[in-house]
This record gives C-alpha cells, structure tokens and sequence, in this order.
C-alpha cells in the first residue's frame, strides 16, 4: 500500500497543493506565532527593565546592611564575575550662561551592566570627566574635550535642625557623548555618565552609603540559578531575583497580572486553531473527493484497513513535508519582521535574529501532522464504510439544505452558554478586582470567550447560512449570474460554513485585538494618569523667575504651567514623601480627573499605601518644623503627594514658588517639549522631570508589541484568506457537472465567471461581517477583564481597520475566485460532463 500511497499521491498533486498550502501556512504561523511571542515577551522585559542593562541578577534595595557592605559580599560570592551599584544622581552643569540641570549614572565596571551607549569619546574614568547625553551637550554648545562647570548642592557642617546647603562647584571635562537607546531614563530627559564617586559627590552626599533607593547589578559567570541562591545567602537581608523576575513584577504593577505572558500563549494558541481549522477544511474536501477512487480500490480487493492506512499515511506524509517547510517559511518570515521593525523604530528593544526554539520548531510540525491525519480519519472511515457498488454510483454535490442534527444544536447552545456565562463572570471578576490571584480573572475570561468562540463555530452551520441567505438576497437582485451565486450559497450550507469559517476566525482576531487595544487604551491611560498626574514638573531650591516661568507657559507644547510650593513631608512611622502644592485653580493641570476635582474641592491627594490607607492622613514637614498635621486626602496610586493650600499653610510649607507644574497640549511631542522646556530653563538650577515622556515611551512600547500582534493575526486572515481560494476551488471541482450544466442551457462563460466572483465576495464578504461583529464583542470583553480595575472600559469601534478588512476581504474573495472561474469557464460542457 505504500507504493500505492506514494503513486496517488503523485497522481493527484495537482488537488494536493491546496492542502499543501495550506498547511505550510498554518504551520508558518505556528512557528511564527511562537517566535513572536518569544521576541514580544523578551522585548517587552526589556523595556521596563532597560536600567538594568543585560545584568544576570538584580540585589534588590535595603537600609541595612549599608550599601558598601552589600557589595562586598556581592562580589566576595562565589560566581559573580561582576558587580556594580545602580542609583541616581543630578547636578548642574554649564558653559557660559547656559546651564542644565542632569540626571547622573555611575559608569559601569562591565559593558553588560550599563544602560546608556556612548556614542562619541570614552566613558568618564576620574571625578573630573562626565560624559554627556548628546541633547545636553547641543544644549551647551559642548563637545568632547571641552569643559563644563558642575554645581551641585551639600549640607553645610553646622549640625543643626535648620542647616542650610551650600553651592560647590568644580570644573570637569566632557570626554563623551552618551545616547539612551531604550528609554531607561527618559522621564529625565536622558541621563550624563560619571565615576559613582562623582555621582555620590554631585548629588551632595558623603558617601555611597547615603544614596537613597540603590541596587546592585550582577553578572554571572556560573549557572545563574546557583549563583542567585548563593548571593540569596550572602545577602539575606535583601532580596535577589533575575532581570526577568524584576520584569514581571514591573508588568504585574502596570496590568495586575503578566498580561505579556499571557498573550504569549495566547498567539500560539490562536495558530493551532486557525491552522487546523483551515488545514482540516481542506483536506476532507480532497478525501471526500475521492471517494469513487477507493470503492474501486474495494471492488480489486483492497481492505478497509489497508484503504484507510492508506489515507491516513498520504495524510502523514503531506503533513510533514509541509509541516517542515512551513517551520522554515515561519523563522524566515519572523526574521523579515525582525528585521524591518530594527529599521522602522527605535527605544524599543527587540531581538535583531530570531532564536528557534525546540517549541518554535518541532511543535509546528507535530500539529500539522497530527491536524492533517486528524482531518483524513472521518471522510477516510466514512469512504470505506460505503459499499463498492453504491459509491461507484455517480453522484453530485448535495442539491438540498441538509439540516443540522440536534447533537449539533445540543453541543453549540451549551458551549455558547456556558462560555459567555464565564466570559461576563471574568468581565465581573476583573471591574470588581476579585480573585486570589490577578491571572484569575483573565484566566477565566481566556477560558469563557474560547469556549463560547468554539461553540459558535460548532453551531455554524445553523446560523452562518441565514446569514448569508439575508445578504445574499439584495445581492441576488442584480443579475442572474449573482442570484445563481446567492442560491448555490445557501444550496449546500456545510460547504459554505467550511469555506467562511476559517475568514471568521481570522477576521474576528484581528478586529478583536484592534478593538481590544483601542477600548485598553484609555482604560490604560487613566491609569497611567492616575499614577502620574502632572505631565511635566520643573523642581528647584529656589524661586523660580517669572519670566522664565511665563516663556514656558508660551511654548506650544505647553497647555498649563503653574508654579506651586513644595516640600518634603514625613509620617509618624518617619517615611519621606515628596509634596507639591497646587491651586484649586490650576486644578485643570492634572491628568487624572478624580484628583483635580479633589483638589477643587480644597482636599489633598496621597498614595495608596503611604502612612496606612485612610482618608484622614497626619503628616508634619520636617525642614519647616511645622507642626504635627492632619488633613484630608483622596487616595489615589500616585507617586506623589499633593497638597491643598489650606494644608500647605497648616504645615507651614515655604511660600516660595521653587517648582513648576506643566500640563502638555493633547498629542504633543513629550520628548521635543522636554527638551524645550530644558532650553528654557537653561542658567536656573532646577530639575526638569518628564512623566509624559515616560508615559509615551511606555505608549510606544504596547504600540510596536501590537503592531506585531496585529501583523501575526493579519497572516491568520491571509491563511483563512487561502482556506477560501482552495475550499472554493475544490468547490468548482465538485460542481463541474452542475456547471457544465448551466453553460448546456445557455450561461455564457462571462456569466459563469461572474456568479463564481460573485459566490466569492458573499461568503467572504459575510465572513468578514461575522467575524467584525464577534471581534467587536470579544475585544471590549478582553479590555474590560484586563483592565477593569483600572477604570469603565467602554467600547472604541476600530472604524478604519473594521473598513479595511471588509475592503480586503471583498476583494479577496473576488481574487480567489478568479483562478477556479477561470478553470471552470474553459472546460467544455460536453467534457464535464461526462462521468470520471
């Protein structure tokens, strides 16, 4: 049999190119899925952990043992190849009459530790030499070689409550230029290298042991696990985690949950079933196709077994073959994707070559065997099952609507119902927050729309054909050719179900993740808002002249620039937090509207967690000697306090206006407005702090993560988009009698044409509507679970792309009916119909 096997195999490649295809592609996809999810996954870890540079493990912050202690026993540990401090430092620095105020970062021991690439020159190797990010330097009218003042502020030595600080200075050589590749330290524009002795001096402290809120960066030279659980020994006291693990927990704060993981998952998820779907399409039409083949197969003698070894090994081979050079065509396509978004964007990492993976490879090519078996088995038994006799009988494709058994509707109404009940139940769970862990409500959400999804699906032919008899009758009313299209839609319901699903699938994918990040958006803003209420924040010691304050109110970026009062403030437990003052009149400036209209109404905003999690918060400000205070606050998750006039007056908080409070203009540029308001500020001994810019960083990171998303589902449309040109092909193949027929009675070839592309452009046509609605529907849910604590995630209807992809898939309907039209036009009618 398998001389056999191989022999109709090579008779029939022509019919088996369709399968073929389609199974390459669905197992490109896989493999492309997997890689993607790889690199988005990896890019994304890298984003919100690009301080750390490519560090093996991170020694997270303590007070005690002192910082100094900690690295000695960091680098006396057995493993660690290498170890620096992470903090950071500002100071000014100037030339002339001009002057910037810069964040500052040590200069690592070992490439592998450091965040910022210098460009030009060296890094900085004494006290006396600063390497400049390259903005600032434009800003001086430095370059390398050339010398710059730095000034920097420390406490005088009178050893008294009300100390004040005194202004040092010294010369120092700029010896390289510095740029932030991945957005590290974007909220400050940037950030200069130097010694960290340099930094620890500049930022007015004694020692390294004074700086507030320091790591320490690894690198290992053993196996990371066993060089982490021996610094987890060495340094009990604080904890040690890899970069990826920081990374996570920096996802869970921003999304309550490892979203990025989950949709990971999700993508290869999405492969298997688009994939098998497509692939299983297919190949039951070829088989079933072939039924009159294997009855004579039966009349020579042939067994059941053998007849179904026989289908089952084809199915095999053509699964494998296909399935390798699907993985193939996968990494390849994922190195093109690499490689154009290394060209088209910048600060977001992403891997430059792709890294197969056991799963990226081998998994493909698993599933596309297993899938295209799978499909053989049910026409291969039903083949054998028929008598020679009766299927050697000549027969034609079905001329009657076959109904769907009650099994069917069974199986579909439970699986529609239980999964939407569980679908609302993880919509519920996440706008309430419930759930031991924050996954759970994805979880079951994930669960619930998969579940419901598969039962629509299972139930298609129920619903799917009076859809399409609904669009097909305005359709039917402009030619004869198109009503005959309209009736052979409807004829057959299972041959049309098979042909739209696949494009239902794709379609539904794509308008859903479009859906579901236009709905995140905003849900994920006001939460950005709320953690970050002020665009833009200039800080200095002293009051801030006004009329540099009235030149930035008058840049075009700028909407709102008020100057307010600030301070440190202290709890009973003896925990600092920094304060700003702002105006019930400047309310306005805040991003997050619940915290403007409490400082409208003459209340104070706090953190969550800050001084426990009450309404009513005692506070005193330490450098005023104010006294002990308690004021009312609207809790929010914000990184800093701010206060009310009122409560400013009752802690006695200096009159001096030493910060500036900036609110951008909507779609400003944050990074170009950063750098304008530095130009302004140039000469004035201030701290310029950009959360918008940070905010856009972390905007244009989710932006390239989907725009891989979206282009991974497009290929899940573009294999759907296949699954319709072959199912319809094999389609015309079937009805050759019946159209051989109608050109008998007089249809002419252009008219047999037309009602195929016709046929074409409604099935996919009403696949692309189906699949919009149900994108609609399973977007807002997936925002609404994920991001529900977040805030109303209310509907955004993706318009552009909901018109793009019903354009696209009208004219590719129309593409993939022209070649089998074509074929079907040119056979004569005497020829077709003669019986094969």
């Amino acid at each position: 049999m398998l001389r056999l096997t191989l022999a109709q195999m090579r008779s029939n490649l022509g019919r088996l190119v369709a399968a073929g295809i389609a199974v390459l592609l669905g197992s490109a996809f896989v493999t492309a899925a997997l890689t993607a999810g790889d690199a988005i996954t990896r890019g994304a870890y890298d984003s919100v952990t690009a301080s750390y540079g490519t560090a093996d493990l991170i020694v997270e912050r303590t007070d005690e043992p002192p910082l100094s202690e900690v690295l000695d026993r960091v680098r006396s540990t057995p493993g660690v190849a290498a170890a620096d401090p992470l903090f950071r430092g500002w100071a000014d620095f100037g030339s002339g009459r001009r002057s910037v105020s810069q964040t500052v970062v040590p200069v690592p021991s070992v490439p592998e530790l450091g965040s910022l690439q210098v460009v030009s020159g060296r890094a900085p190797a004494t006290t006396t030499e600063v390497a400049l990010p390259t903005s600032t330097a434009e800003r001086l009218g430095v370059g390398v070689g050339d010398s710059v003042v730095s000034t920097w502020w420390e406490p005088s030595a009178q050893d008294a409550p009300d100390e004040e600080e005194v202004q040092r200075s010294a010369d120092v050589r700029v010896v390289g230029l510095v740029e932030d590749p991945h957005g590290a330290w974007s909220r400050f524009g940037g950030a200069a290298l130097a010694t960290p002795d340099a930094v620890v001096t500049w930022s007015g402290f004694a020692d390294i042991d004074a700086m507030w809120g320091a790591e320490v960066l690894v690198v290992a030279d053993q196996d990371v696990a066993t060089v982490q659980a021996a610094l987890a020994g060495a340094v009990p006291e604080a904890g040690v985690v890899t970069r990826d693990e920081a990374a996570v927990r920096s996802v869970e704060q921003l999304g309550g949950g490892n979203v990025i993981a989950m949709l990971a998952l999700g993508f290869a998820a999405v492969a298997l079933l688009v994939a098998a779907l497509v692939i299983s399409n297919t190949f039951q039409v070829i088989v079933a196709q072939r039924t009159r083949m294997l009855a004579l197969l039966r009349c020579v003698g042939a067994r059941r077994g053998q007849l179904r070894a026989s289908v089952l090994l084809e199915a095999g081979v053509l699964g494998l073959v296909s399935g390798i050079a699907g993985v193939v065509t996968g990494l390849a396509l994922s190195q093109g994707a690499l490689a154009v978004l290394s060209n088209v964007q910048s600060g977001v990492p992403l891997p430059t070559v792709v890294q197969p993976t056991l799963a990226s490879t081998l998994l493909p090519v698993l599933v596309a065997v297993a899938v295209t078996v799978g499909a053989a088995l049910v026409p291969a038994r039903a083949a054998t099952r028929v008598s020679p006799v009766a299927a050697l009988r000549p027969a034609d494709a079905p001329t009657v609507r076959a109904r769907p058994g009650r099994v069917r509707l069974v199986v579909s109404a439970l699986l529609v119902l239980g999964g939407g009940g569980a679908l609302v139940g993880g919509v519920l769970m996440g706008r309430a927050g419930v759930g031991v862990d924050a996954m759970l409500p994805l979880a079951v959400g994930v669960l619930g729309g998969a579940t419901s999804f598969v039962g629509l699906l299972v139930g298609g032919p129920l619903w799917i054909p009076p859809i399409v008899s609904a669009v097909g009758r305005p359709v039917a009313a402009i030619s004869t050719s198109a009503r005959l299209a309209a009736a052979n839609t409807v004829r057959n319901p299972r041959r049309t179900v098979a042909t739209s699903t696949a494009l239902v699938i794709g379609v539904t994918l794509v308008v859903m993740m479009s859906t579901g990040a236009v709905s995140a958006q905003a849900a994920l803003g006001q939460e950005m808002d709320e953690r970050s209420p002020v665009d833009m924040m200039v800080l200095g010691e002293e009051q801030l002249d006004a009329d540099v304050v009235s030149e930035v109110a008058a840049l075009d970026a700028v909407a709102v620039a008020a100057p307010a009062r600030r301070g440190e403030l202290e709890s009973p437990d003896g925990i600092g937090q920094e304060a700003v003052v702002v105006d019930p009149a400047a309310a306005d400036l805040l991003r997050d509207p619940a915290a403007a209209a409490a400082i409208a109404a003459g209340r104070s905003v706090a953190p969550h967690g800050w001084s426990g999690d009450e309404p009513r918060l005692t506070v005193r400000a330490p450098a005023t000697g104010g006294p002990t205070t308690q004021i009312d606050v609207l809790r929010r998750d914000a990184d800093l306090i701010l206060l009310s006039p009122d409560a400013a007056d009752a802690l006695r908080l200096p009159d001096t206006t030493s910060a500036l409070l900036v609110r951008l203009v909507d779609g400003a540029d944050a990074a170009v407005a950063l750098q304008d308001v530095q130009d302004v500020m140039a000469g004035q001994s201030v701290l310029v702090i950009s959360e918008a810019a940070q905010r856009q960083g972390t905007e244009k990171v989710i932006d390239v993560m989907l725009a891989i998303v979206i282009g991974l589902l497009g290929v899940a449309v573009v294999i759907a988009l296949i699954g319709v040109t072959n199912t319809l092909s094999l389609s015309v193949i079937e009805r050759r009698r019946e159209s051989a027929t109608l050109r008998a009675v007089g249809l002419s070839r252009r008219g047999l044409r037309a009602m195929l592309a016709t046929e074409g452009m409604l099935i996919a046509g009403v696949g692309a509507l189906i699949g919009s609605a149900l994108g609609l529907l399973y977007g807002w849910a997936g925002a609404a679970t994920v991001f529900g604590p977040f805030g109303d995630v209310q509907l955004a209807v993706p318009w552009a792309h909901l018109a793009a992809v019903l354009a696209v898939a009208v004219v590719a309907g129309l593409a993939a009916s022209a070649l089998p039209a074509r074929a079907a036009a040119r056979t004569p009618p005497v020829a077709a119909l003669g019986v094969d």
